[in-house]
């Protein structure tokens, strides 16, 4: 494809994922693609798999977070003593 056809694509993609979000209406994505696709089957399909990847980017992000969260969270968890008050324990050995 050409760069013009890939590069509309990709504006449109996020334009419309964006208005999808703050309006609340996924079907304008849908209807987008509808249009694309009654002109220009090219511009259709560049933008419906513009469409696929931020999604899939989008779920991949957010299963990165919810595991980097999740994590933090387990360490912090190990770190609490079993009456729970946090260590202060840095490793250390205290002489007296």
């Amino acid at each position: 494809m050409s760069e013009y056809t890939d590069n509309t694509a990709n504006e449109l993609a996020d334009q419309a994922l964006a208005e999808a979000e703050l309006s609340g209406d996924d079907k304008i994505v849908d209807r987008i693609g509808e249009i694309l696709g009654a002109s220009s089957q090219s511009l259709e399909e560049a933008y419906l798999t513009a469409i696929r990847v931020r999604r899939a980017e989008k779920r991949a992000r957010t299963l990165l977070a919810d595991s980097a969260a999740k994590r933090v969270a387990a360490a912090a968890a190990a770190e609490v003593s079993e009456d729970g008050a946090p260590s202060d324990d840095d490793g250390a050995t205290e002489i007296a």
